[in-house]
C-alpha cells in the first residue's frame, strides 16, 4: 500500500504541475462544471415553485440529494475520469503497453494515473451545497453521522468507479469501445432522482438490479434520518460485489490483451 500511494503522490504531483502550465484550461473546464451544477439547482428551484414535494422528498432534502449525487460524481472526475476515459483508447492503439511495464498492479496504474483539479476544486462547492441544505432543514448531525455520511460517499464513489471499470473493459473483447463512457452518464442521471419515485419495473432494475439509486440516496438518508444498519450493509454489500465484478472483468480482459509489439 505504501509503494502505490508513493506512486500516487509522484502521479498527483504531475498532474498539478500540468495544470499549472494550462491555466486557462483549468479555469475554463472549472467554470463549464460549476454552471452544469447551477443549471441542476436552478431546476429544483423551477419544479418547487410548482410543488411541494416530489415522492415525499421537499424542496431542501431534495437538494441535499443532488448535492451528494454531485459530491461523488465530482470526486469521481476529479481522481478517475481522464484515466478511465483514456483506458479504452490505451487498448486499442496498444499503448497500454506503457502500463503494464510499471512497478505497480496495472488496475491501479492504469486508472488512477491523472487527477483532474477542476473537478476536485468543484467538491468543495458541492459540499457546499449538501451543507447549505442541511441548514435549512435545521440538521445538526453529530461526527458519527458525519463519519457515517463520509463513509457512504466513499462506497458511493467506488461503485461508481467500478461501473466505470466494467464500462472500459469491454474495450478487451470491443474492437472499438469509443462512446461506451456515455452509457454511464445515462445510468447514473438516475442517482438524483428520490428512491422513492421509482415503481415497478423501473425500481427492480435502478434500485435493486444497479446501484444507480442507492449511491446518492443512502448516504442522504442517512444524514436526514440518521443510521440505519439495513441501508447501510445494503450499499456495503452493493460496493463489494460490484468492486469485486469490475476486478473479474479487467483482469480476464487482460489476459485477452494484444500488445502493440504483438
Amino acid at each position: 500500500m505504501l509503494h502505490h500511494l508513493k506512486i500516487w503522490l509522484a502521479s498527483a504531483r504531475y498532474s498539478v504541475t500540468r495544470t499549472l502550465m494550462f491555466r486557462f484550461d483549468f479555469f475554463l473546464w472549472a467554470s463549464v462544471e460549476l454552471v452544469w451544477m447551477g443549471v441542476n439547482l436552478l431546476l429544483i428551484s423551477v419544479i418547487y415553485g410548482h410543488t411541494d414535494s416530489i415522492a415525499g422528498w421537499s424542496k431542501y432534502e431534495m437538494m441535499l440529494l443532488v448535492g451528494t449525487a454531485m459530491l461523488i460524481q465530482r470526486l469521481l472526475f476529479g481522481f478517475f475520469w481522464s484515466s478511465l476515459f483514456e483506458t479504452a483508447r490505451n487498448i486499442r492503439t496498444g499503448h497500454f503497453d506503457f502500463f503494464l511495464a510499471q512497478p505497480g498492479n496495472v488496475m491501479f496504474m492504469a486508472t488512477t494515473r491523472k487527477l483532474d483539479l477542476d473537478s476536485l476544486v468543484n467538491t468543495f462547492v458541492a459540499a457546499g451545497v449538501v451543507i447549505y441544505a442541511a441548514n435549512q432543514l435545521g440538521l445538526s448531525p453529530g461526527l458519527a453521522d458525519l463519519a457515517l455520511y463520509l463513509l457512504m460517499i466513499g462506497c458511493g464513489l467506488l461503485i461508481h468507479y467500478s461501473a466505470l471499470v466494467l464500462t472500459v473493459s469491454l474495450a478487451f473483447w470491443i474492437t472499438n469501445a469509443q462512446g461506451l463512457e456515455g452509457s454511464y452518464f445515462t445510468l447514473f442521471e438516475f442517482s438524483r432522482i428520490p428512491r422513492q419515485a421509482f415503481k415497478g419495473a423501473a425500481n427492480i432494475l435502478f434500485v435493486w438490479a444497479l446501484p444507480a439509486v442507492i449511491v446518492s440516496n443512502i448516504p442522504a438518508h442517512t444524514l436526514l434520518h440518521g443510521f440505519d444498519p439495513g441501508h447501510a450493509l445494503w450499499l456495503l454489500g452493493a460496493t463489494v460485489a460490484w468492486f469485486t465484478l469490475a476486478c473479474t472483468v479487467f483482469h480476464r480482459g487482460l489476459r485477452r490483451y494484444s500488445s502493440a509489439s504483438s
